[in-house]
């Protein structure tokens, strides 16, 4: 089932969805009803994560943010987590909640918040590590598949879409940042834990699928062997050109026929997704060598110093208003498209992913760009702030860009703000949504949205480690 099915629901239907799914505790009259499934109920627990929330919620004075975090930030766990155990090896499914599939992208950024504490729970390191060996099974099915099934053998309702489509995979949207995630979610386990036991010889096949996708997608020679079509009312769900998209001039960059909004790119070189395949190479890189893998080392910085220089020459552009930025899209003739989309990687995470870009000029003009009325997707109403994009339509404001907007910050100022429109903005649930009207928080889409959930509590608990004061 498609993401866009949902998207129009009333805030009625879509809520019927997690509750027929769910059972929940009884709930009270009180502001702050027991809304998480009840303990016996939840997929998977972790004696860690609870004992986080339980720290929170003791120690930060806005009761309505602290119930929202133990609603939100356990949300992965509570409801989408399917573990066991295969061939004596962790495995671990994960849906993006109310859409049966794992993709390579939600699945990474749902458990990351969850990284820090694998040192003192080993069941959700193991939970983790299971992961990260679904991930690697995907990247082996299909380099260039977006979202898959856990059964192998069922048909994608998108199996009538012209590309290579194979039962057990849900879509088949090439989206460069589907194979930066699982480096990032692998690296980030690594420096977590010590732990380099899930390297093993299919994830090093898996590393070398990712490098000779890449390059497949520089499209040096030729247009490259992916091609995607399909038949839709909706412009943003295929590619024109008999699927290979508008023509590029190569210059090193890597080609993305679709954001990690599913949405289509207009021009093919996605400036934040080749900036997160820079720094997921480079993470790869050091991976390799504390786990001493092979890996052809000569080809990745040869792949990292052609996105430079791509980026350079390419990506950096001038803005009449903002001096110089990075562009959301070039397509190498000229064609800019000045924009930012609230699905990460964006313009405005740039310096989440890459943290060492948070003081690069560039960035911080950038950021400036994405957060004004210059950048067509940013909307601002009654109900808050923030940017959305093509995926739901017009003046919708995704909370994933309020969160980012927050953890891409060092100003109490903006931070506050940032919490103040999230609170504000779960018209009543206590969860996040996908996106909501920028003049009415209760007009809603998605009620089960596990990664914005997460990243939410991750949020939370970052603001509580460093500046506990914005929560009182």
């Amino acid at each position: 089932m498609d993401r866009r099915r949902f998207v129009k629901q009333t805030t009625l239907a879509a809520g019927a969805v997690l509750l027929s799914k769910y059972s929940f505790a009884t709930r009270d009259a009180s502001p702050f009803p027991v809304v998480r499934p009840k303990p016996e109920d939840r997929n998977f627990s972790s004696k860690a994560v609870e004992k986080i929330i339980a720290e929170v919620k003791a120690n930060i004075g806005n009761k309505e943010l602290a119930w929202m975090f133990e609603n939100c930030f356990p949300n992965t766990l509570d409801t989408t987590v399917d573990f066991e155990i295969i061939d004596s090896k962790p495995d671990t499914y994960v849906i993006t909640g109310d859409i049966d599939a794992m993709w390579l992208r939600d699945s990474s950024a749902q458990v990351w918040p969850y990284l820090p504490l694998c040192k003192e729970d080993e069941e959700l390191k193991q939970m983790i590590k299971g992961v990260i060996a679904r991930q690697t099974k995907c990247i082996l099915k299909d380099p260039y598949a977006n979202a898959f099934y856990k059964n192998e053998h069922k048909k994608s309702a998108w199996r009538a879409d012209k590309t290579k489509m194979q039962h057990g995979i849900h879509e088949r949207k090439w989206e460069i940042d589907s194979l930066c995630y699982p480096i990032r979610l692998a690296h980030g386990y690594w420096k977590e834990t010590g732990d380099t036991s899930p390297f093993d010889e299919n994830w090093i096949i898996a590393m070398q699928l990712v490098i000779k996708t890449f390059k497949e997608q520089q499209r040096v020679d030729n247009s490259g062997p992916y091609s995607f079509m399909r038949r839709t009312e909706n412009a943003t769900d295929t590619q024109p050109m008999g699927g290979y998209g508008y023509p590029v001039r190569r210059n090193g960059l890597i080609c993305s026929a679709f954001r990690p909004s599913d949405d289509a790119t207009v021009f093919q070189y996605l400036i934040p997704s080749n900036l997160f395949a820079f720094e997921s190479l480079s993470q790869l890189l050091t991976l390799c060598n504390a786990a001493k893998q092979p890996i052809d080392t000569a080809a990745i910085d040869l792949l990292m110093n052609q996105i430079v220089t791509g980026i350079d020459n390419e990506g950096k552009v001038k803005h009449d208003k903002f001096g110089n930025i990075f562009a959301y899209e070039v397509n190498g003739y000229g064609g800019v498209n000045f924009m930012d989309d609230a699905n990460v990687p964006s313009l405005l995470s740039i310096s989440y992913l890459m943290p060492a870009m948070r003081k690069d000029e560039t960035y911080k003009n950038t950021r400036k760009f994405a957060l004004s009325q210059e950048n067509p997707f940013f909307y601002k109403g009654k109900a808050g702030e923030g940017i959305g994009g093509p995926h739901v339509g017009a003046d919708y404001i995704w909370p994933i860009s309020i969160i980012m907007r927050g953890l891409t910050s060092n100003d109490d100022k903006e931070i506050k703000q940032c919490l103040d429109m999230l609170q504000r903005s779960h018209a009543g649930t206590g969860f996040m949504h996908e996106a909501y009207h920028k003049d009415d928080a209760s007009n809603y889409t998605r009620s089960w949205f596990a990664w914005a959930n997460t990243l939410f509590g991750e949020f939370i608990w970052k603001v509580y480690r460093e500046k506990p004061q914005l929560l009182n």
